[in-house]
């Protein structure tokens, strides 16, 4: 696989390939890889998500409700004694 980069983005990526006396094809896949496993992460947090509204596990609220009640814990917060 190729990939090819604006000009800005590859003399970023050569220089830190550089500083770090790693090559940039080194650099390319460790960010390749870190960032599949962060999108995989996020679609298996999701689906769970989805999947506790579906069964009812899980009571979804409006938005403006969910603003209340966040209104609600930081004027809290503020109102405590220190």
């Amino acid at each position: 696989m190729e990939v090819q980069f604006e000009a800005d983005v590859q003399a970023k990526l050569e220089k830190m390939a550089l500083e770090s006396g790693r090559s940039a094809a080194e650099l390319v896949r460790d960010v390749v890889a870190g960032y599949v496993d962060d999108l995989a992460e996020t679609r298996e947090i999701l689906n769970s998500r989805y999947d506790d509204i579906k069964s009812g596990k899980v009571k979804l609220i409006d938005g403006e409700e969910a603003f209340a009640r966040l209104h609600e814990r930081i004027d809290a917060r503020r109102n405590r004694p220190a």
